[in-house]
């Protein structure tokens, strides 16, 4: 299959286009994109896509390993941690953060087209298969 078309029809750079910009939309400029995603349970799910034992290993590098912080505040520091490298590198979603920023998640290259053809799908609520 090629890397520029879906399984159902949705061209991927214009799906990720179309995704962007409805996830900007969602987006307060007080909380990232997977907090957003995790908190209303859309999109990836945000930082609620792991199980506990996952969220520990994929962030404990950058945010280090705790025994008396909770889920929910761990979700906080990395939400917190995200908002600053957005602004450090002037991006608006840490899905277009550069691979050497990127800690829990490699961005877009994290989900098929598949993947990719579902979020818009149910973000823009057309049917699947039709290029945006």
């Amino acid at each position: 299959m090629s890397a520029s078309a879906t399984p159902a029809g949705w061209r991927r750079e214009a799906a990720i286009a179309v995704l962007r910009e409805r996830l900007l939309q969602l987006t307060d400029g007080e909380h990232s994109i997977c907090k957003v995603a995790a908190d209303g349970g859309i999109f990836c799910r945000g930082f609620r896509r792991w199980n506990d034992h996952e969220f520990h290993a994929r962030w404990k590098a950058t945010l280090g390993v705790s025994t008396h912080l909770t889920r929910p505040q761990m979700e906080e520091l990395a939400d917190l941690w995200q908002q600053s490298e957005l602004l450090v590198h002037g991006i608006a979603l840490v899905c277009d953060a550069p691979a050497d920023v990127r800690t829990a998640c490699r961005g877009w290259e994290e989900f098929t087209d598949l993947e990719i053809q579902t979020f818009c799908s149910d973000l823009t609520g057309q049917a699947q298969g039709r290029t945006p």
